[in-house]
């Protein structure tokens, strides 16, 4: 009798229990790219692997470094550091994190043509003990903690085991285990990848910051959902089949922010969205100029500049969302880059064609802008409309735009002629934009996100003092003078950094962070 009463009792148990469940469910306009943490450096696709996968050191809700795997760090010397690790750490199969995991980590992602950028500067890792690791650089290293910082934590014998040792080539479309799996030490498991589909987490129950605090949020599985059409995206969330919308149509944001059923969280994001241009060929590969570079002379690049009206794309496209900016870093203000090189170039479609003429195309010429289309803010709102700015100038503008799946895997190729680029970096040091988007290509991995492919010596040379000078105040000389080099060249074009408004239903708590990257460990359900 004992033994039927608990049947019932369990039975009638199980069904409230799924009940209490909270699962939030999400979306935006793009889908996770990838579940290697060491695959894509792309904003969006390392938050989500960052619910799976942690980091030595991570940003709290202040942006500042705070421990994370690593309880303390010591600078021994301006080459040296060394980080003590937690010791209360498993991976969701079990096995304890180690300094080997640590080591191993390092290693892999040095070997990343996305992730050396940061790998390679946090300097070259050996374990002292189980829970201590130590960082050596050839050279001294101003910012060698923040790299550390950067390089999610896998496992070194489940990586092994499933023949992902080396890091996924994302660019040659190649799919590993670690591509479509993961197994991290994080707050939340996988459970399901189904690419344009639904990804699902669900809470790790054995994670270390539970004990320590760190879950102050109640989700216990996530849902999330790419929708492409930003209409259909809200209309899901006004329908209730979703909980929060990453991205909502700036068109709509004041009518939410009045709406009693919503809550619009905002603010500045720290991102620059730029146009890129190839300067390496001799001969673009999507131009009808034939025999030569037109991107190649300063007076074409400057042209381009001064034809777009930055202010038009700020109240027309984004609705008063962004910032404009001469700057082509995504935090100027935590870089200590002074305000006064925020003056961009007049907007002066006259002095525009004046210098086309100058540089030999009196009438103009064509060629194909490439951007995504589901990244940024409107991104293909603004190459739109950067086009037909263009053309008051002379030149032929074709728009090609795709969904950021395709064009991240064409973007470390070099293979546009002109496109967008969105940078975001919340390190609060400009040489964590100047090395792989300013420098010229080299085996180091400088250079590697440099879409133009140009190369200035005198930018280099600036480039590599920055990497390695220890004096704050001659340091930002050099970044400040790198920042002038880059606007008198006119290398890249700055546009303008967003301003990242989320929306939710009225019942969620959540906090918004410069860096746009959603945490769920914040994340409340009333």
């Amino acid at each position: 009798m004992f033994a039927r009463i608990l049947l019932v009792f369990v039975a009638l148990a199980a069904p409230q229990a799924v009940l209490a469940q909270k699962t939030f469910k999400w979306s935006s306009s793009g889908d996770i790219t990838t579940q290697d943490p060491h695959a894509q450096d792309e904003s969006f696709t390392k938050s989500f692997n960052a619910m799976v996968y942690e980091r030595l050191i991570m940003p709290g809700k202040d942006m500042n470094a705070t421990a994370w795997l690593a309880t303390s760090w010591k600078v021994i010397s301006p080459t040296t550091r060394v980080l003590t690790l937690r010791k209360d750490v498993k991976f969701t199969d079990g096995t304890p994190m180690t300094a080997d995991d640590v080591v191993f980590s390092f290693e892999r992602a040095a070997k990343s043509q996305q992730f050396r950028t940061y790998a390679i500067p946090a300097g070259k890792p050996r374990k002292i003990d189980a829970y201590t690791v130590e960082f050596t650089t050839d050279k001294p290293n101003p910012v060698g903690l923040i790299a550390i910082g950067e390089i999610p934590i896998m496992s070194k014998a489940w990586s092994e085991k499933n023949n992902s040792a080396e890091p996924q080539n994302y660019a040659a479309k190649e799919v590993t285990h670690a591509s479509r799996n993961a197994m991290g030490t994080g707050p939340f498991k996988l459970v399901t990848y189904e690419t344009g589909v639904k990804t699902v987490l669900e809470k790790n129950k054995d994670w270390w910051g539970i004990k320590d605090g760190r879950m102050e949020g109640n989700i216990d599985v996530i849902e999330y959902r790419p929708i492409g059409n930003a209409a259909t995206r809200l209309a899901a969330l006004k329908s209730g089949e979703l909980d929060f919308v990453l991205d909502p149509p700036v068109q709509d944001v004041f009518a939410l922010k009045t709406d009693p059923a919503f809550k619009v969280w905002e603010g500045d994001e720290t991102r620059v969205i730029t146009f890129t241009f190839d300067q390496a060929r001799d001969e673009l590969l999507f131009s009808d100029v034939k025999g030569k570079n037109p991107f190649k002379d300063r007076r074409v690049r400057q042209a381009l500049y001064q034809a777009i009206d930055v202010n038009a794309i700020r109240t027309q496209i984004m609705r008063g969302l962004s910032t404009p900016t001469a700057i082509a870093t995504p935090n100027p203000k935590g870089e200590g880059i002074p305000a006064s090189y925020e003056k961009r170039l007049p907007y002066d479609v006259e002095a525009a064609k004046k210098l086309l003429a100058e540089a030999g195309y009196p009438k103009g010429f064509g060629f194909t802008l490439h951007c995504p289309n589901d990244r940024y803010v409107n991104d293909d709102k603004i190459c739109l409309a950067a086009a037909a700015m263009w053309a008051k100038i002379g030149l032929d503008v074709k728009v090609d735009a795709m969904p950021k799946a395709q064009y991240f895997q064409r973007t470390p190729k070099k293979e546009f002629s002109a496109c967008m680029q969105g940078w975001g970096d919340n390190n609060r040091d400009a040489i964590f934009t100047f090395k792989p988007l300013f420098h010229s290509l080299n085996d180091k991995g400088y250079g590697d996100t440099n879409y133009g492919n140009f190369s200035n010596a005198e930018l280099d040379a600036l480039i590599d003092a920055i990497d390695v000078e220890m004096d704050p105040a001659k340091r930002q000389q050099q970044i400040n003078k790198a920042i002038e080099v880059l606007q008198r060249e006119v290398l890249v074009i700055p546009i303008h950094r967003q301003v990242i408004p989320w929306v939710s239903r009225s019942n969620i708590s959540l906090v918004h962070r410069s860096d746009n990257k959603f945490a769920p460990i914040w994340v409340k359900i009333n």
